[in-house]
């Protein structure tokens, strides 16, 4: 489309191995010369961030949510946690939810550094939202806002999860697990079929063939026989909440009940017509883009009651 981006890219330490982190924003500076805010994007279980975030499309130049979310002005941030994309994986780990909130932890870390801000609007897609959220609980001075998109709280009432717990053997076993063309048509496909174009999942399997066509275990684990693992009366910022109305991942239930607990009243519930569960990828994720951009820059109350 003709802009210039400034693609940055950072590795950080965990114990003996690095985690990748990139950055991307436009060259020019914001219309008044302000410091632009700071989103970084969560991925989740089955893809790395390098392939879920910043995805080629071959004709289609609106796939990398890194540059969408560039041209509206943000400097934007991502990873591949543990074990996925450039990141490495330690000897018997499996990149669970908790490893998530380390990887996090190191990520913004660097963020503090190269920028001297300290505060930041998050989004998590599926388990990037339990590791987004469980990241706001243990450095809630970190989260100026979070976007949980995809979301599972305990499980209850998830046609998914309960079909994934077939396999909860396999996933104990390993920590590792095969992912191809096929696994990723299936992510389109499994709660109703016509609202992404069958190109990405060819997309995503050649992105993620780089990487020798495996994901870790890690948190296919924890969504199937550990929920929840985060506590919403501990998360204390904004909070917005995307599920996609055929998404098979949380029932509506779940999700209003997380929402009653958050003890934040600057929250919003918002069911998405013409999605399933991966927002981000789909025809309609223009629509998710609108509603994400507007949560990041909701102006802060005047009114007198405040506080």
């Amino acid at each position: 489309m003709g802009d210039e981006f400034i693609r940055e890219e950072y590795w950080a330490e965990k114990e003996n191995i690095e985690l990748y982190i990139f950055r991307r924003q436009l060259a020019s500076p914001s219309a008044d010369g302000s410091p632009k805010p700071i989103a970084f994007f969560v991925h989740g279980s089955s893809y790395a961030g390098i392939t879920g975030h910043d995805l080629e499309v071959p004709g289609r130049e609106d796939y990398s949510l890194m540059n969408t979310f560039a041209r509206l002005g943000y400097d934007v941030w991502s990873m591949d946690h543990e074990g996925y994309g450039f990141s490495g994986l330690r000897e018997g780990a499996n990149s669970d939810i908790a490893s998530g909130v380390e990887d996090l932890k190191a990520a913004t870390d660097i963020i503090i550094k190269e920028t001297g801000v300290s505060s930041f609007l998050f989004s998590g897609q599926s388990s990037g939202a339990l590791r987004a959220a469980a990241f706001a609980e243990a450095y809630p001075e970190r989260v100026a806002r979070l976007a949980l998109g995809a979301m599972v709280w305990t499980g209850e009432g998830s046609p998914t999860l309960a079909e994934r717990s077939k396999k909860l053997d396999q996933w104990r076993s390993s920590n590792k697990r095969p992912v191809n063309r096929e696994f990723f048509e299936t992510i389109f496909s499994r709660d109703i079929d016509g609202l992404a174009d069958k190109d990405v999942a060819m997309a995503m399997a050649k992105s993620e063939s780089r990487f020798g066509g495996f994901v870790p275990t890690g948190t296919y684990l924890d969504m199937c026989a550990n929920l929840p693992v985060c506590n919403p009366e501990r998360i204390s910022c904004p909070v917005m909440i995307i599920r996609g109305e055929h998404d098979g991942i949380a029932s509506p239930e779940d999700l209003i009940s997380f929402y009653e607990k958050l003890p934040t009243r600057d929250k919003v519930l918002i069911t998405m017509a013409g999605q399933a569960h991966s927002t981000w990828l789909g025809y309609n994720r223009h629509r998710a883009v609108h509603v994400l951009h507007g949560f990041f820059t909701m102006p802060e109350r005047q009114d007198p009651l405040n506080g």
